[in-house]
């Protein structure tokens, strides 16, 4: 009888248990299972939104890739270019394919010789706080190079001049040598082709900026 007591007794512990915490374990239980599925939905979209972002900009690529094949004239390819690029851009804002398709969407104005527009393109990707010091370096010397096509050395000197560029030395003061023959400025240009080739490493590693020095041989140092 007292065994019976016994399992009598904790029977009735565990109901009154029970009725004090059973709401508590199934709301916890409820919970946890609604967090794990929660993350699983959450990680299936982020998957889902890589994998169609990595579409359009596959589909970008290969759209300026025709395009460039084509030449300019095709303003079908560009088209297509802007819409995919304006899509990324929209809907991928945080992603690195959406700060991608605006420098190489930039290119596409270029050719196209919409250097407005290709300047929007740069500047949008130059107010993204969250580029790298690489895509900043990269997007400004374009910029400065649009800046030129458009007869605007003085800003474009300016921009370079304020540049940290990192690894791009040598292509900063190559481009700072062009701008400066733009204004009409010989022995900048020549001071700065001889730092563009100290940065590239010596003469033979850029033949092309030593061949733009040496057109200025005569020029007074």
């Amino acid at each position: 009888m007292a065994e019976l007591r016994t399992e009598e007794e904790q029977l009735q512990a565990l109901k009154g248990w029970w009725q004090e915490n059973g709401k508590s374990l199934v709301l916890g239980v409820g919970l946890a299972v609604a967090l794990v599925l929660g993350w699983q939905g959450w990680q299936a979209r982020q998957e889902q939104q890589a994998a169609t972002a990595s579409a359009l900009y596959q589909n970008l690529t290969e759209a300026i890739r025709l395009q460039q094949a084509s030449g300019a004239a095709d303003e079908g390819q560009a088209a297509t270019a802007r819409h995919l690029a304006e899509q990324l851009k929209t809907d991928f804002t945080k992603a690195s394919y959406a700060r991608y398709a605006a420098l190489m969407l930039a290119a596409v104005e270029v050719k196209q010789g919409e250097y407005d527009a290709a300047l929007a393109e740069l500047d949008w990707l130059l107010a993204d706080a969250e580029n790298t010091d690489s895509l900043v370096r990269v997007a400004t010397l374009r910029k400065a190079a649009v800046l030129q096509q458009q007869g605007k050395a003085d800003q474009g000197v300016t921009l370079l001049e304020a540049l940290d560029a990192g690894s791009y030395e040598a292509e900063k003061q190559e481009l700072l040598g062009d701008l400066y023959l733009s204004q009409g400025k010989p022995v900048e240009a020549r001071q700065a082709y001889d730092a563009a080739l100290v940065a590239a490493g010596g003469e033979s590693n850029r033949p092309l900026i030593k061949i733009k020095r040496d057109d200025l041989a005569g020029v007074n140092s």
